[in-house]
């Protein structure tokens, strides 16, 4: 672990407790700047690591009509050109209404942005998610291509992803596109590789995460990186930073006095709830889909309460800081920072964190 210069990390601490205070606030006063809105639980691929355990559709999912109702119903309610519509699945796009559930959001002003595999991303769909007014798309590339298509259980994953890609960047129209790619204790040997191949496609920034033990993963523990693994991933984000390629880490952890703002724009908070809900494709209410789904996280469904309800007057599970509740957080120096890491990674049945960077990255 390296040693932070000392007016650093004095510049970090004064940032990170600003940011404590605008927090402690924001659990009162929540704001809203992206909501998720999960299309299907279909999908034609079987990532390992998939949070959402993603496979066919659902018998009770949303029809479009019920989607199209959500769209008027926010936007009655919330100023629609404050916040982000992010569209994901599963595949969004093997849902046969997409592009009439999204030409419609495109019709009530909303900025709307997906997450998506691009394997099928054909030019005709590239241009058609122009037309409908996508703003921006994060693509999974997860290795090289071998590598690519065994983790996400499809033939020619990679060439059809890196064709999407390539389409979407052809159209030169939108504002961002991202890839994202999931490292883990095997493919992370190959992260130079890939850092080579995204330097050479047209691609707005690249974000690095870890694989974390939610959904599939759980299944794979020996795949969950170490911390050399961990280390190597966030020394190798900070130097290309320095270098001037837009490479981030994800919003998914506290890092740490020596880390923070190093690897990614500003300083760590985990958005659940007070920045991000969700809308899931049955019509449950939450915050991050990466949540894992018992009762303790679901806040109400869309089929029988109104989201601005829900959104007002609950989440009180994610509003709030989680360090009381671990004895592992109870006497964190860190702890105002961290308010108990993010959502996603914690454990909601005995109150404490699945993952945390102390000892790994920072004392």
């Amino acid at each position: 672990m390296n040693k932070v210069d000392p007016l650093i990390a004095k510049v970090k601490t004064d940032h990170m407790t600003a940011l404590a205070e605008y927090t402690e606030e924001l659990y009162k006063k929540p704001d809203l700047r992206h909501l998720f809105l999960e299309l299907t639980n279909a999908c034609n691929e079987r990532c390992f690591h998939c949070g959402s355990n993603c496979s066919v559709p659902g018998d009770d999912e949303l029809t479009t009509d019920e989607f199209k109702s959500i769209l008027d119903q926010v936007r009655e309610d919330f100023d629609v050109s404050k916040f982000l519509l992010c569209i994901t699945g599963g595949e969004p796009l093997l849902r046969k209404d997409f592009f009439e559930i999204m030409n419609y959001a495109k019709s009530l002003g909303y900025r709307w942005g997906m997450t998506s595999n691009a394997t099928l991303i054909t030019r005709e769909v590239a241009h058609r998610l122009a037309d409908a007014g996508m703003r921006t798309i994060s693509v999974s590339i997860d290795g090289l291509p071998q590598t690519h298509d065994k983790l996400r259980g499809m033939k020619r994953a990679y060439e059809l992803a890196m064709r999407g890609i390539q389409n979407l960047i052809d159209e030169n129209v939108f504002d961002s596109v991202q890839v994202t790619s999931v490292f883990n204790h095997e493919n992370i040997k190959e992260l130079d590789q890939m850092f080579e191949i995204m330097k050479g496609i047209d691609i707005d920034s690249w974000r690095v995460i870890n694989l974390e033990p939610i959904g599939r993963a759980l299944t794979r523990p020996e795949l969950m990186c170490t911390p050399d693994d961990l280390r190597t991933m966030f020394e190798f984000i900070r130097q290309a930073r320095k270098d001037d390629f837009p490479v981030l880490y994800g919003c998914s952890h506290y890092l740490g006095l020596d880390y923070e703002v190093e690897v990614r724009d500003w300083y760590w908070l985990c958005n659940a709830g007070v920045h991000t809900a969700s809308i899931m494709c049955n019509g449950d209410i939450g915050a991050c889909l990466d949540i894992e789904r018992n009762p303790r996280v679901i806040q109400g469904n869309i089929r029988t309460d109104r989201f601005r309800d829900v959104w007002e007057n609950r989440f009180e599970i994610f509003r709030r800081d989680r360090t009381g509740d671990s004895g592992k957080c109870r006497s964190c120096g860190h702890k105002r920072f961290c308010r108990g890491d993010a959502c996603h990674s914690w454990d909601y049945e005995n109150d404490e964190p699945l993952v945390c960077m102390k000892g790994i990255l920072f004392d």
